[in-house]
């Protein structure tokens, strides 16, 4: 299996499966000279592991995450400095149960890359899923750290707008409360409506499907080029590329459709700082496939988890008509740890037009 690896010059190959011994991730390309320490690594693992909450999955993992190269460790033994060699990290898997798929080993669950998997290799990890589970996006949530050290400045953070039906209201919005409920909900009033919502669809055996919204701020001003690679374009590549990712949207998106030229054109006046000031933002930050300066806004959609204990009809690899169930330990709604998953690769899609516009360019924005 190849295509493991993303990005040009700031390069991220990611390896390792859902129920084997370890997953981890090769990030390549990244400068010397960088700082970081082990908690900074840790702090962002941490919003992504499982077991945090009863609305995510049950599953216990630590998810340390061991820095096994490209770096020199300071005298006070917890910093540590990028040398510009390739930085290796290893993640430990230590609670699987490869025993609760016994029952899928020859059977494709519907919804499920089980069938596509095994009809293009002739092989398929059905414990967890192997590399079509979520468990590998914990590699990426640690190249996402170095990612963000990488362009001067930057901040990205990732909210959940919608689960179901439910909707924030935009008025409400607050960052502060994001880091308060297990939701990654900027607004406040919508925390017990999803509480009680996921509640139902948990004990039902069920799932539901979620939208998250990224906004990366600070971001240099020229970034990307067109036409084929387009800044834009890298981070839809990048969001699309999440397990269970359905859509993505960069600024209004589909929205802009209902809009009039005179809506949605973000006009621009001269700022008292003497820089263009835009006047809206339904761009999301990118015209012509290149950064205004303005806060870079991308959206996607998750699908409801394919691995639910309500009965489906499948067929089996044999061509049998089945009725599949799936045990284990599941996401009620996977869209509440992709929040973070979404921060890191829009960070790395980032990183990755910074440097290639140094190259390019010669300009250290």
């Amino acid at each position: 299996m190849s295509h493991n690896t993303f990005g040009h010059l700031f390069r991220v190959t990611t390896w390792g499966e859902s129920h084997g011994p370890a997953l981890g991730c090769v990030v390549d390309g990244c400068p010397p000279g960088l700082t970081f320490t082990q908690d900074e690594i840790q702090s962002f693992m941490d919003k992504r592991k499982p077991g945090q909450s009863r609305f995510v999955t049950q599953r216990r993992e630590e998810d340390v995450v061991k820095v096994l190269s490209g770096v020199m460790l300071s005298e006070d033994g917890v910093t540590m400095t990028t040398t510009g060699t390739p930085i290796s990290m290893l993640i430990e898997n230590t609670d699987q149960r490869s025993k609760d798929y016994g029952e899928i080993a020859r059977r494709y669950r519907p919804g499920h890359a089980d069938y596509t998997y095994d009809l293009k290799y002739g092989i398929r990890d059905y414990r967890g899923g192997g590399r079509s589970s979520a468990r590998e996006t914990a590699a990426r949530v640690a190249a996402g750290v170095i990612a963000r050290k990488v362009v001067p400045g930057v901040t990205v953070r990732g909210v959940l707008t919608q689960i179901g039906k439910h909707k924030i209201n935009r008025d409400n919005w607050d960052w502060a409360e994001v880091e308060r409920n297990p939701f990654f909900c900027p607004d406040p009033a919508m925390v017990p409506v999803w509480e009680a919502y996921l509640d139902e669809i948990r004990k039902s055996g069920s799932s539901i499907g979620a939208v998250i919204e990224v906004v990366a701020e600070n971001v240099p001003a020229g970034l990307g080029a067109p036409i084929y690679s387009k800044l834009d374009q890298d981070i839809a590549s990048l969001l699309m590329s999440i397990n269970a990712v359905k859509g993505v949207e960069i600024g209004e998106g589909f929205a802009s459709a209902e809009l009039s030229g005179e809506e949605n054109a973000d006009e621009m006046r001269m700022g008292n700082d003497g820089k263009p000031l835009f006047l809206s933002n339904h761009a999301g930050g990118i015209l012509g496939g290149i950064s205004t300066g303005q806060p870079i806004v991308a959206r996607f959609a998750v699908k409801p988890t394919s691995s639910i204990l309500t009965e489906r009809q499948s067929i089996d690899v044999d061509g049998n008509h089945v009725e599949v169930r799936t045990k284990g330990r599941h996401d009620p709604c996977v869209g509440i740890r992709a929040a973070p998953i979404g921060e890191a690769m829009v960070a790395c899609a980032i990183a990755d037009h910074y440097l290639r516009d140094r190259g390019q360019t010669g300009k250290i924005r």
